[in-house]
């Protein structure tokens, strides 16, 4: 069965056929780096993830880029009110991503391009489109350059609307427009902001617009035409209907196909850092929630179904993976584990089908309970078999807890615990000590000693370490 995955475009579910046999090339509409990500953020990050497991696998060989946005009004404002370079605050809030990203085994893109690395090609997508007649240069002085939506007459069709009962748009000041709604490809420098925030131009100094960046970074990574955009539900209108006109203005093809990602809510409302309604991956590790059920509980409902977050529906998620943890871990321990063994037709069935995750999800859950039943029965060439199944439908979704992600994560929980136990353990040493039994205290240090850890005393008291051998 061939991938088929709904097309915002066409609003339709469609075969998802690359333009060059064997190869995808997907752009990721990345993060504005005015403060860290959230789990709504990284909602979409997990999602992708899988899709592009899911294409790995297929045989082909992906082109992934996700790009951050480290120039924007939001980031200068984040400068001004904390008295710190745009730059410093951006890439601050890259690195919060970058590990972010990694904690839920999110694989690190193949390129990840950032804006201000990428202003002459945006300079030059400009002035084709000026070239064109699709975009002007104000006349007020302000150094701004638009483009001129009623100059494209597709314009408004990615999200359905009319031109005419479009609300203006709020990028820049309407002053210098020609149309209330035409959109800044170049926004020329102000009074009062920071000098090293503008770029020379050939219409003044100045910073580039949002929407102009990632169609010069797609055209800089991708081509004229490639085959997948992404990106989450909210931004649909006005920023990828923007990339849309401005691309196709300037004569490329452009994205084949649009797939968006539906929102992680709190509270019925959309997680958003302007309306502090947000939860972030170090609070929730920080409550004890592992990053492995997190990329569970946002990997089981279908991309394109809402999510509203509590807390129940995340311990009720890791539960579930709680689960399927068991079976592999009590079938790894039994037959040893081997390799990944071929995907059940059901499994396959159900990720070419618009990457229907939950269906895909029942199918490892139904597995894990006939391979328990194995379990209990004692037919280890069973258990294998199905372990193989199992730990491969996990591995395309990112989730198999033997992967070296998760066991590290594993082993880091298990160094707490050890911690916990030889300190009582050193307690129990301590009292005995205290009361004059000898006897006692030995037998404590030798059984420690036995489980692989080494007892020191010192002048400030008792250090353990692990012995080679453990």
């Amino acid at each position: 069965m061939t991938l088929r995955l709904y097309d915002t475009a066409t609003r339709t579910v469609r075969d998802f056929v690359p333009r060059t046999p064997g190869q995808v090339g997907i752009y990721l509409c990345g993060l504005t780096l005015q403060g860290g990500p959230h789990i709504g953020h990284l909602r979409g990050g997990v999602n992708y993830d899988v899709l592009r497991r899911w294409l790995t696998h297929a045989g082909y060989d992906v082109r992934f880029i996700r790009n951050v946005t480290d120039i924007d009004d939001k980031i200068l404002v984040k400068s001004v009110e904390a008295g710190e370079p745009f730059w410093a605050i951006a890439y601050a809030n890259e690195r919060r991503l970058a590990r972010d990203y990694a904690t839920l085994g999110v694989l690190p893109p193949t390129y990840e391009p950032r804006a201000t690395g990428h202003i002459p090609e945006m300079h030059e997508l400009i002035k084709r489109l000026i070239d064109k007649g699709h975009a002007y240069a104000a006349e007020d002085g302000s150094g701004d350059v638009y483009f001129d939506v009623r100059s494209y007459p597709a314009y408004g069709a990615l999200s359905g609307q009319r031109v005419d009962a479009m609300e203006p748009a709020d990028d820049a000041p309407a002053r210098g427009k020609r149309d209330p709604r035409d959109f800044a490809l170049w926004k020329g420098a102000k009074p009062g902001e920071p000098a090293e925030a503008s770029w020379p131009s050939p219409w003044g100094p100045g910073r580039p617009g949002w929407h102009i960046e990632c169609s010069a970074m797609c055209w800089r990574y991708l081509g004229e035409e490639f085959d997948l955009h992404g990106g989450g539900l909210d931004l649909i209108f006005p920023h990828h209907e923007n990339e849309i006109a401005q691309s196709r203005a300037a004569g490329f093809g452009f994205a084949g196909h649009w797939m968006h990602v539906a929102l992680l809510n709190l509270g019925g409302t959309k997680m958003a850092k302007s309306l502090g309604n947000v939860l972030n991956v170090e609070a929730l590790v920080a409550k004890g929630v592992r990053p492995v059920e997190l990329r569970y509980y946002i990997t089981a409902p279908h991309y394109r179904s809402a999510i509203d977050y509590s807390d129940e529906a995340l311990q009720e998620a890791a539960v579930g993976y709680r689960r399927v943890e068991g079976f592999v871990q009590r079938a790894a321990e039994r037959v040893g584990v081997g390799e990944p063994g071929d995907l059940p037709a059901e499994f396959v069935e159900a990720m070419n089908d618009d990457l229907n995750t939950p269906r895909a999800l029942a199918v490892v859950h139904d597995t894990v309970r006939e391979g328990n039943a194995a379990l209990a029965s004692g037919d280890d060439a069973a258990v294998a078999s199905i372990l193989s199944r199992v730990q491969a439908m996990l591995g395309v979704l990112g989730l198999d807890p033997l992967d070296p992600q998760w066991t590290t994560e594993a082993a880091a929980e298990l160094t707490g615990v050890v911690d916990s136990l030889v300190a009582l353990a050193l307690e129990q040493r301590a009292a005995a000590r205290a009361r004059k039994d000898w006897a006692a205290a030995d037998a404590v240090r030798d059984q420690l000693k036995q489980a692989g850890v080494v007892v020191e005393d010192t002048p400030a008291g008792p250090r353990w370490t692990l012995s080679d051998g453990a």
